[in-house]
């Protein structure tokens, strides 16, 4: 992508033009320069991961491409250029931000912490946080992590939401970063960390693409429900508008199904293997009455 430089006196423009945004300043930014730029991850599981050489895909990736598609057509443009914009866990809220990506298409929780930075469209997908751990562990749920090292990514909620379990009181263990979800997953297959806390979708994914899949076992309790959403920009209502009435249009229309069926339950690529874990009785109940109400608004464990 190219990089662009501003002067001294643009850049004082751009804060004040950032400070009285109006509020259709995403879909103005498209219908005059004819690009819109897609945060992308690259192994956040089914949902959004690459194939490499600068390609994409992904449950939420073809939402987005979906969502493009709705907004080419409202504003009567005969294409859009798609940028692609790798994000991490750590970087992702700023890049959204700072005006860097303009929709957001990987694995974030929708949250009442990140609501106040970022606006996230209705969920289309709702997850469980479980426990991934080799078989050979002994490890079978929440009290078997006392004393052993749990891996986790840089910038997700996880080991919080571990350390915050009640059934976790008392425990100790110790926590080691990957700085994605591939290099987590390569703690626990390198025996670096006994367990891996993650979204049970990309856990399933890692597995799924692991040298020896039969070794591993996603156990014990989920430790949170969590809403996952497309994310963007804050206050921006018009562009709100254009992002949500899409994605209800394709809860509405059945479209996610068929989409979710694609990525969880048939063989995805590279590897042509299948996550085979089907929509939950949660997920089901977003396309049914799509929300983008946060985490805390959803019942726990």
């Amino acid at each position: 992508m190219k990089k662009s430089f501003l002067s001294g006196v643009a850049l004082v423009a751009a804060a004040f033009a950032v400070g009285t945004a109006h509020a259709e300043d995403t879909l103005k930014k498209i219908k005059d320069t004819g690009t819109i730029t897609m945060g992308v991850r690259e192994s956040s599981g089914a949902l959004a991961f690459t194939l490499g050489d600068g390609k994409y895909t992904g449950f939420h990736y073809d939402v987005c491409q979906r969502i493009i598609a709705d907004i080419q057509k409202q504003l009567g443009l005969a294409k859009v250029d798609v940028k692609y914009q790798p994000v991490t866990s750590q970087n992702r809220i700023p890049l959204v931000q700072n005006g860097t990506v303009d929709l957001e298409c990987g694995s974030t929780t929708n949250n009442a912490t990140r609501q106040k930075d970022v606006s996230f469209a209705p969920t289309l997908y709702v997850e469980e946080v479980r426990i991934a751990t080799k078989k050979s562990s002994g490890i079978k749920g929440i009290a078997d992590l006392n004393g052993k090292t749990v891996a986790t990514t840089t910038g997700t909620t996880s080991v919080q939401l571990l350390r915050k379990n009640k059934r976790a009181a008392g425990m100790d263990f110790k926590e080691l970063n990957g700085k994605d979800h591939s290099d987590s997953f390569l703690l626990l297959e390198s025996g670096r960390a006994d367990a891996f806390v993650m979204d049970g979708q990309i856990l399933a994914g890692l597995i799924s693409k692991a040298k020896n899949p039969a070794d591993f076992a996603i156990v014990g309790e989920a430790l949170s429900v969590e809403p996952i959403a497309i994310m963007y920009r804050k206050d921006d209502p018009a562009f709100k508008k254009a992002v949500d009435d899409s994605v209800r249009n394709l809860a509405k229309s059945g479209e996610v199904a068929k989409l979710y069926d694609k990525w969880f339950m048939q063989p995805i690529p590279p590897g042509n293997t299948r996550v085979n874990l089907p929509a939950s009785d949660a997920t089901k109940a977003a396309w049914a009455a799509p929300t983008d109400k946060p985490l805390e608004d959803y019942a726990q464990p």
